[in-house]
């Protein structure tokens, strides 16, 4: 489970989309940009490859309840 999630606008427009993302996820911090067709580029280390799918579905999810609704 994500804890922590934190987004901001990426760029100063908010017309223009993009958003920076942080979370802990299992005592670990992550960091990275979700972009709007949905990709995630992680700025610093990645999530550990068995929990990735799961972490991007939860981050999915909280970017649609909080920035497309």
């Amino acid at each position: 489970m994500l804890q922590h999630f934190q987004f901001k606008p990426l760029y100063n427009s908010s017309q223009l989309p993009g958003w920076t993302i942080h979370f802990y996820f299992e005592k670990q911090r992550y960091d990275g940009v979700y972009h709007q067709d949905g990709t995630i580029e992680w700025t610093h280390s990645e999530p550990p490859a068995q929990d990735l799918d799961k972490i991007k579905s939860q981050i999915h999810e909280l970017m649609l309840f909080h920035v497309y609704e």
